[in-house]
């Protein structure tokens, strides 16, 4: 059974950071593009950050630039994202998913992604 947990969301005040985790089971995780997605009220669900099976091709939203950081850990299955200088605007829920293809392709369009967690909660207070 395929089981994508993700931990890590909360409340911050902007400025603040946050690190989601994602522990992945019941599929061969190593043979898949790992990616952070998010969905705030009343939107569409975006791609945040992709990365690549090896881990050496990074794809980033452009509002993630420079605040967020992707990376795996093929070894223990776990896929993290580091969030920094947090902004009111990145309040969302966030989605831990993994898919097989292109890893920009799959940040844009999120429908591709094979597997999906249930998500956690991230607030950014003003």
């Amino acid at each position: 059974q395929v089981q994508l947990v993700e931990s890590g969301g909360g409340s911050v005040q902007a400025g603040g950071s946050l690190t989601l985790s994602c522990v992945a089971s019941g599929f061969t995780f190593s043979t898949y593009v790992m990616g952070w997605f998010r969905q705030a009220p009343g939107k569409e669900r975006e791609g945040v950050a992709t990365l690549s099976r090896s881990g050496n091709v990074i794809y980033y939203v452009d509002s993630a630039k420079g605040r967020f950081t992707i990376s795996r850990d093929n070894a223990k299955n776990a896929v993290y994202l580091q969030m920094s200088s947090l902004k009111p605007e990145d309040t969302a829920v966030y989605f831990c998913a993994a898919g097989q293809g292109v890893t920009n392709a799959l940040a844009e369009e999120p429908s591709r992604m094979t597997y999906w967690g249930k998500g956690t909660p991230v607030t950014v207070s003003s």
